[in-house]
C-alpha cells in the first residue's frame, strides 16, 4: 500500500461510533407521529421512516391528512433527541480504534446519512479528534434526496478539504456506491454488526478491512 491519499473522509455510523438501538429510533418515530396528530401510527410506517426516501414521506403523510415537511421535521428532531440522549448515557459511543485519527497527517473529513445535528452532538460528546470539515443531512426532504448513495455531502467535503485524491471510509454499500459516484476511492470497514456481510460488489470497495488502523499505510 502505497501513500497515495491526500485526505480522509469517514462515514460516522458503524464506522465511528456504534450504530443507535433500532428500537430508540423506532421509539423515536412514534413519538414525531404523535407531535403531528397521528395517536397510533401503523408498525410498518413506523418502519419505513427509519430510512425513507421522499415519495415515501410523502405518501404517508398524505395517508394521515398531515403536512410532509412537518411530519419529516418532527422525525428528524426526535431523532436527534433520543441520539443525544444514547451518547450521554453511553450507549452510543466511539469505537477504541478512533485513536489513529490523531495520527493522520491529512486533512479530515466526517460524511454522515445521519443529521448534521447529531453529528455535531457525537464529536462533542465523544471528545473525537478535530474534523476539518463535517456534514450530516439537512432535517428536510431535500435532506433525504442528497443523503447517500447520492455523493452530494461527500462531493461538498471534498470540496471544502481541497482534497485531489481522497479515501472514503464505511460500512454500508451506500458508502462505496456514493464514493464510486464521487469517483474516489472507498474503504469498506467490517465492524461486528458486518460480520455476516458481504461487502458490496457492484461497485466493489477498493479495499477492505477490520479496523481503521488499517488506514494508516494508506496516507
Amino acid at each position: 500500500m502505497s501513500a497515495t491519499y491526500d485526505a480522509v473522509v469517514f462515514d460516522n455510523d458503524g464506522v465511528l461510533t456504534t450504530l443507535t438501538d433500532r428500537e430508540v429510533l423506532l421509539e423515536a418515530i412514534t413519538d414525531a407521529f404523535r407531535e403531528v396528530g397521528v395517536a397510533e401510527p401503523p408498525a410498518e410506517q413506523v418502519r419505513t421512516l427509519l430510512g425513507p426516501d421522499v415519495d415515501s414521506v410523502r405518501r404517508i403523510a398524505r395517508d394521515h391528512g398531515v403536512d410532509a415537511e412537518a411530519l419529516w421535521e418532527a422525525r428528524e428532531r426526535a431523532a436527534v433527541t433520543a441520539q443525544f440522549e444514547e451518547l450521554v448515557a453511553g450507549r452510543k459511543r466511539p469505537y477504541e480504534d478512533i485513536a489513529i485519527l490523531e495520527e493522520l497527517e491529512v486533512p479530515t473529513g466526517v460524511v454522515s446519512n445521519n443529521q448534521h445535528e447529531t453529528i455535531a452532538n457525537v464529536l462533542e460528546q465523544c471528545d473525537l479528534a478535530e474534523f476539518d470539515v463535517w456534514y450530516g443531512r439537512e432535517p428536510s426532504l431535500e435532506g433525504i434526496a442528497r443523503k447517500k448513495p447520492e455523493p452530494y455531502y461527500l462531493e461538498r467535503a471534498i470540496d471544502d478539504l481541497g482534497a485531489t485524491n481522497p479515501l472514503y471510509v464505511g460500512d454500508s454499500p451506500v458508502d462505496v456506491i456514493a464514493a464510486d459516484a464521487a469517483g474516489v476511492d472507498a474503504a469498506f470497514v467490517r465492524r461486528d454488526h458486518r460480520l455476516e456481510s458481504e461487502p458490496p460488489t457492484d461497485p466493489e470497495p477498493t479495499y477492505e478491512i477490520d479496523s481503521l488502523e488499517e488506514i494508516r499505510p494508506l496516507v
